[in-house]
C-alpha cells in the first residue's frame, strides 16, 4: 500500500514539474522563461525599431487670435522601401513644414500625401534626392484582428521629443469604443506607456509586426494607451495614397445599439441597428428615415449592432457607400418591413478654414457642421471669430470667440474672402478711419460692436 502511494506521489510531482517547466518557457515572469522572452522582445524590436521615425513639424496656429508658428514633434513609422511614413493626423495637422529623422541619423523633409481627422491618420513621403539610393528600413503590418487580451505588445516612438524608446505591456482590450473619438474604427487599448510624442509610432507584436498606430494616452488611474488597429490603418493609407483623403460619404444617420447600456434602453430584436435620429438637412432625413427605425440591411448587406462596439463598423459601411448614387436601406418600422432609398453625399471637410486678421487682433474661421454643430444650427454657412488676442483691439471692443460675423460696416460677410477684402481695405484707410461696425450673432441674439483699431499692440 505504501509503495503504491509513494509511486503515485512521485509520479504526480514529476508531472507537476514537467508542466511547470513548459509553462515557465512561455512565461516572462518565471526565472526559466525570462531569457527566452527577453530574446523574443529583442528580436521583435530589432525588426521595427530601425523603421521608427522622429517627426518635427512647424505648425501655424490661429487659436490665440493671431498667427503663431510653433514647433511640435511626434513619431511615425516607415512602411515602404520608397519612404512612405504613417503617423497621426494630429501630429501633422496645420503643418507648413515637416522634417523626419531616421534611426541612422539621416534627415529628410517630408510631404503630406494625405490625412484624415476622423481616423487620426496621415501618410507622408520622404523627399529624397535622385542620388540618394541608400536603402530605407521599413516595417510590415500584422493582423490586428487575431489579437487577444493579454498578448504582449511594444509601443515605440519618441516620447516628449526625446530619442527613440520602447515600452512594453499587454493588449488590455481589443475592441475599445471611445465615444466622440474614432467614428469609423474601434481602438486597441494597451497598458504599454504611450506618452506625448509617442503619437504616430507603431504598436508592435512579438513577431515584430505593426499591429497598431499609437494615437493617445491617459495618465490617471494607471497607463491607458490607445492605438488605431492595423486593419484600419491599411485600409485608410491605401485611400490616402490614391486620393489624398478618405473622402467619406455622409448620410446623416445617428445610430444606437439594440442593447444600449448607457441609455438603459433595450430593444426586442436580434438583428439590425436602431436609428437614434437624423442630422438636419441630411440625406437620411430627406429620405424619410425616422427615429426608432431598425435598419437590417444597407445596400443588400445585413447589419447588426447589438452593442456600441458594433457601431463603428456600421458607420464605416455607410461612409464607404458610393456618393450621389441611390442606396437601398431595408428597415423595420413598428411591425412592418419597409425599404427606403437615400443618396449619400460627400462628407467633405470636417473642419473649417481659418485666417488671422492683424491689427483687428482676432482670427476667423468658416462654420463647419461637423466641427461647429452649435454654430451650424444657428447659421448654415458663414464666418465666426475663432480666437481673440489678449490684450488686443478685438478684446477691448468686447468681441468674443464663437461670435458669428454677419456684417462689417454694412457689408455682408459670408466667406473668408469677404473678411480678407474688408480687412485689407481697413488697413489701407487706417490713417483716416479706424473704427469698424461689426454685426455679430451671439447665442442666437444679434448685436452691434464697434471695433477701434487705432492702437497697434504689436509695436508695444
Amino acid at each position: 500500500m505504501y509503495s503504491k502511494l509513494y509511486c503515485w506521489v512521485v509520479g504526480f510531482c514529476l508531472a507537476f514539474i514537467a508542466i511547470g517547466s513548459v509553462w515557465a518557457l512561455g512565461n516572462p515572469g518565471s526565472a526559466l522563461g525570462r531569457l527566452d522572452f527577453r530574446q523574443v522582445v529583442r528580436d521583435a524590436k530589432e525588426k521595427v525599431f530601425p523603421a521608427v521615425v522622429f517627426i518635427k513639424c512647424l505648425r501655424e496656429s490661429n487659436e490665440s487670435g493671431k498667427k503663431i508658428s510653433e514647433e511640435v514633434s511626434g513619431s511615425g513609422v516607415l512602411v515602404s522601401s520608397d519612404g512612405e511614413v504613417v503617423t497621426n493626423w494630429h501630429v501633422v495637422d496645420k503643418a507648413v513644414e515637416v522634417r523626419c529623422l531616421l534611426y541612422d541619423g539621416r534627415a529628410y523633409d517630408a510631404k503630406i500625401l494625405g490625412s484624415d481627422k476622423d481616423v487620426d491618420l496621415a501618410l507622408l513621403k520622404l523627399q529624397r534626392s535622385a542620388e540618394d539610393n541608400l536603402p530605407l528600413p521599413f516595417a510590415v503590418f500584422g493582423d490586428s484582428e487575431i489579437l487577444k487580451e493579454g498578448d504582449f505588445v511594444m509601443a515605440m516612438g519618441a516620447p516628449w521629443g526625446m530619442s527613440r524608446s520602447v515600452s512594453i505591456g499587454i493588449i488590455s482590450c481589443t475592441r475599445r469604443y471611445l465615444p466622440n473619438a474614432g467614428e469609423y474604427s474601434l481602438w486597441l487599448q494597451t497598458d504599454a506607456s504611450i506618452s506625448p510624442g509617442n503619437s504616430g509610432g507603431p504598436l508592435v507584436n512579438t513577431n515584430g509586426e505593426i499591429i497598431g498606430i499609437n494615437a493617445r494616452g491617459m495618465f490617471f488611474g494607471g497607463d491607458l494607451g490607445f492605438a488605431v488597429p492595423a486593419t484600419t490603418v491599411q485600409n485608410v493609407i491605401q485611400q490616402l495614397r490614391e486620393h489624398g483623403s478618405m473622402n467619406w460619404s455622409w448620410t446623416g444617420l445617428l445610430l444606437q445599439p439594440i442593447r444600449d447600456f448607457n441609455r438603459n434602453m433595450y430593444f426586442d430584436a436580434a438583428e439590425g441597428v436602431i436609428v437614434a435620429g437624423t442630422e438636419p438637412d441630411s440625406p437620411a432625413r430627406s429620405a424619410g428615415i425616422q427615429p426608432k427605425d431598425r435598419i437590417i440591411r444597407i445596400a443588400g448587406q445585413p447589419v447588426t449592432g447589438m452593442t456600441e462596439e458594433d457601431l463603428p463598423m456600421i458607420r464605416r459601411m455607410l461612409g464607404l457607400l458610393p456618393k450621389d448614387q441611390l442606396a437601398k436601406i431595408e428597415m423595420v418600422r413598428g411591425d412592418k418591413s419597409i425599404s427606403i432609398e437615400l443618396t449619400p453625399r460627400e462628407k467633405g471637410k470636417v473642419e473649417g478654414d481659418e485666417r488671422a486678421c492683424p491689427r483687428w487682433d482676432l482670427s476667423v474661421k468658416t462654420i463647419n457642421q461637423f466641427d461647429n454643430p452649435d454654430l451650424y444650427f444657428s447659421q448654415k454657412e458663414g464666418v465666426y471669430i475663432f480666437g481673440v488676442k489678449s490684450p488686443g483691439n478685438a478684446q477691448n471692443a468686447g468681441l468674443q470667440s464663437q461670435d458669428i460675423i454677419q456684417k462689417i460696416d454694412g457689408r455682408d460677410v459670408k466667406t473668408l474672402d469677404d473678411i480678407q477684402s474688408i480687412h485689407a481695405q481697413s488697413l489701407e484707410d487706417i490713417s483716416t478711419r479706424h473704427r469698424l461696425l461689426f454685426t455679430v450673432l451671439r447665442n442666437g441674439l444679434q448685436r452691434q460692436v464697434v471695433l477701434d483699431i487705432s492702437r497697434d499692440y504689436e509695436k508695444e
